[in-house]
């Protein structure tokens, strides 16, 4: 028969061992990948908007999960397809193109519009700007 105090030993020890593993593992919420600035702008007509044209997305990095992209701060009325980058997956070629959204931007008085590509893995989210010109016309 096992004495009481080596049981309660091993489950110390199982305890300890398992709270020093965790102590060194990263967070959860630590992202291992980016969204990179590839400075994107588009320029669209005030009448007409563009009914239907995407926006690139271009990740770099280690993720666990699918990375969901959107947009944000578009004129009002566009509206976003969305777009997916699968995971788990990775990627190291800074040139790479890995994503895109899909948008109909709606008229918009002439001015200038700065939207937001949005990427997020559920734990993470990183945005990156992009310039909408509305125009009378654009070339």
């Amino acid at each position: 028969m096992k004495s009481p105090h080596r049981a309660v030993r091993l489950a110390l020890g199982l305890t300890t061992g398992l709270a020093l593993t965790l102590a060194g593992a990263p967070p959860a919420s630590a992202a291992t990948w980016t969204l990179n600035d590839i400075h994107q702008q588009t320029c669209v007509t005030s009448r007409y908007g563009h009914p239907g044209t995407y926006f690139l997305a271009q990740v770099t990095g280690t993720w666990s999960a699918n990375i969901t992209l959107g947009l944000s701060d578009l004129p009002s009325g566009s509206t976003v397809m969305g777009g997916l980058i699968g995971g788990p997956g990775s990627n190291s070629d800074p040139t790479l193109v890995n994503g895109f959204v899909g948008v109909s931007i709606a008229p918009a008085p002439v001015g200038t519009y700065t939207a937001h590509l949005v990427a997020s893995d559920g734990t993470v989210t990183q945005t990156n700007p992009i310039t909408i010109h509305v125009k009378d016309s654009c070339p």
